[in-house]
């Protein structure tokens, strides 16, 4: 097997489960060999939600899930490479996001809290590891995210087209890729993307998300409560900015329903008319883009993607058509964001995230 393999793993806001990605680095174009969702036991996602969604904790409870998180990442991967026949040998490095307990990029001490300790996926598989990306990057000036538009560039830039890649997962971000750069390349988080939609649905009808917004299909768009959440502040600030559901929670949402009568369906259209309006109107603050691409859970959201083809300007398609399955970006993403720190190369984009400078993100933990 080839000596350019790396695993990327990664867990995002709508705490799905962990995409595992073995990408192998030998061309230009990444070529990803093989991939899994491992979905979280029941406790886990408990756990995992609730230390997402309060505010505070104890530091038994935080130490404590740092450690069953970073095991369950190492045996998640181990069951990846027999599945898949991959030897300890063939991989370079696993480049591990980890799961995001809270960013807080705009305080008077910015912050960002990833845990999965990456000593453990070290020790249990013997693959170097990769970790704690998004701190670098904060030390330097920048926000700590989006990271992964530095990829979209490797990957997707194109001399003759402007592109947008639109990632749709928990919250929403977007990388505007000029070609010929012709521009500074530009990325920030839009918004909500999938998060509330999944909140509502847990909540609600019991469910992790709205399968093919069958649910979504049953409401209506409420026009007021629209409005409303159109003008929260947020979505007024400049670029470069990120966000996260510790902002666009459902206290966040709360604030605003209770002034509007509506029914959880009608919330839901509602939600995915936000996340479109929000995504289009983030678009028309870019340089002339007629071509956008999206990726991330949201493809998955026949609702969300009828709006967004009716919202934007210009042609709307999957990043399928530009030769990387729409469900993998973000973990071959982090794939080649390790191979980007072994290699002694800057991983993020200071038009992007607002760093001073260009760094080398993340810790190394040997094999």
């Amino acid at each position: 097997m080839s000596r350019h393999l790396y695993i990327g793993l990664m867990s995002g806001t709508s705490l799905d489960g962990l995409d595992i990605a073995l990408v192998n680095f030998e061309t230009k174009q990444p070529v990803l060999l093989a991939q899994k969702l491992a979905p979280y036991q029941k406790a886990l996602l408990k756990q995992l939600k609730d230390l997402c969604r309060l505010q505070t904790t104890s530091f038994n409870k935080l130490g404590s899930l740092d450690i069953i998180l970073g095991d369950f990442y190492a045996d998640a991967v181990l069951g990846f490479m027999r599945d898949n026949d991959i030897r300890t040998s063939d991989v370079i490095a696993i480049g591990s996001h980890g799961q995001t307990i809270h960013h807080e990029p705009n305080g008077t001490a910015p912050f960002t809290l990833q845990i999965g300790d990456a000593n453990r996926i070290a020790e249990k598989t013997g693959i170097t590891v990769v970790a704690d990306f998004r701190k670098r990057d904060m030390a330097a000036g920048g926000q700590g995210a989006p990271l992964v538009p530095a990829f979209h560039a490797a990957c997707f830039q194109n001399a003759e087209q402007n592109r947008a890649i639109v990632n749709i997962g928990g919250i929403a971000n977007i990388t505007f890729l000029p070609k010929n750069n012709s521009h500074d390349i530009i990325g920030f988080d839009s918004g909500p993307g999938n998060t509330l939609m999944d909140q509502i649905c847990q909540q609600h009808f019991n469910q992790h998300y709205d399968e093919n917004a069958a649910l979504a299909k049953t409401g209506t768009v409420n026009q007021a409560l629209l409005a409303t959440l159109l003008d929260d502040e947020y979505f007024k600030l400049p670029y470069p900015k990120s966000t996260g559901p510790e902002y666009f929670s459902t206290e966040w949402l709360a604030s605003y329903t209770s002034a509007h009568a509506t029914n959880p369906q009608d919330t839901l259209a509602t939600l995915c008319t936000l996340s479109a309006l929000t995504i289009a109107h983030a678009l028309k603050q870019l340089p002339n883009c007629s071509s956008v691409y999206i990726c991330g859970g949201g493809v998955h959201n026949p609702v969300l993607m009828d709006a967004l083809k009716k919202h934007i300007e210009g042609s709307v398609e999957t990043t399928d058509i530009i030769g990387v399955d729409p469900d993998w970006v973000e973990a071959m993403a982090f794939a080649w964001l390790a191979k980007q720190t072994l290699d002694g190369k800057p991983g993020n984009i200071p038009s992007v995230t607002g760093a001073n400078k260009a760094v080398i993100l993340g810790a190394i933990y040997p094999a």
